[in-house]
């Protein structure tokens, strides 16, 4: 069975979630610990990114090179279409959604948790103890300001940011305005990177990321509460919908749509 490397709330990750559900694949979610379990991951593959897929022996790193490995190895429902002209948008379209909405969405998110308390803490693990939980509301927002500053997040930043995914967005929309996806009359991996790396700017609303309750719905405040944008997000609803499995369908033997297993340090 496939296995997928990853973290539950990277945006990357999302993305191949959506394309393995997209083609009807099982697979087992395995969680990468941040620090020690990304040292096993280097072990495993070279790497300490995710996310990372599993088949049998092999191991494929990076998201795009996942797309490319699954239409090779698993041609039904292809993602990126045979057609040139539309592979090459395609495939620009995807590069493009992963250098700005993949980028500019953690910024935007962090900014987003720096001054709202109550989803800063909706945002750690259901597992986390109610006094840790209670430390991090009560982080004051000056704090959060600070340690953005150390990692390139600044409040100029996080405002160039937004702004560029406003635009982003109003482009997206003038794009589905009059077609059901990105590139044509089918999905594509344009739509499922587009769709999977916007998960930051609005948590979607249905049972599909093993992610507290409290933040489904729940982002970006400039972009989420901007009647603008409600065309993309929409859209995105529908094809989530349409193509990715939610949390209470478990194929046998499979946990992908369920809680991922953590990684198994030897």
């Amino acid at each position: 069975m496939l296995e997928l490397y990853q973290f539950e709330l990277s945006q990357y990750s999302e993305k191949v979630r959506l394309l393995l559900d997209y083609k009807g694949l099982d697979y087992r979610k395995i969680e990468v610990t941040p620090g020690i379990g990304q040292v096993e991951l280097f072990r495993l593959t070279g790497q300490k990114q995710v996310p990372v897929l599993k088949d049998g022996s092999k191991y494929i790193v990076d998201s795009t090179q996942i797309a490319k490995y699954l239409d090779a190895e698993y041609p039904d429902r292809p993602l990126i279409p045979a057609d040139s002209k539309r592979r090459g948008l395609c495939l620009m379209m995807e590069e493009w959604a992963d250098e700005s909405i993949g980028i500019k969405g953690r910024k935007a998110l962090f900014g987003a948790i720096s001054q709202d308390q109550y989803f800063r803490k909706s945002l750690l693990p259901t597992t986390t103890p109610d006094i840790f939980r209670t430390l991090v509301e009560g982080v004051p927002s000056d704090v959060f300001k600070f340690l953005g500053v150390g990692v390139g997040y600044s409040q100029e930043a996080i405002k160039s940011a937004i702004a560029d995914l406003k635009q982003d967005l109003e482009a997206l929309c003038l794009l589905l305005q009059d077609s059901p996806y990105l590139t044509g009359d089918e999905p594509t991996l344009a739509d499922f990177a587009v769709a999977g790396l916007s998960i930051l700017l609005k948590f979607p609303e249905g049972d599909y990321l093993d992610l507290p309750i409290g933040i489904r719905g729940k982002g970006v405040p400039e972009l989420v509460n901007n009647p603008d944008y409600d065309i993309f997000f929409a859209w995105r609803d529908r094809l989530y919908a349409q193509y990715r499995k939610s949390l209470a369908f478990t194929a046998p033997g499979s946990s992908g749509g369920s809680s991922p297993t953590s990684i198994q340090i030897d």
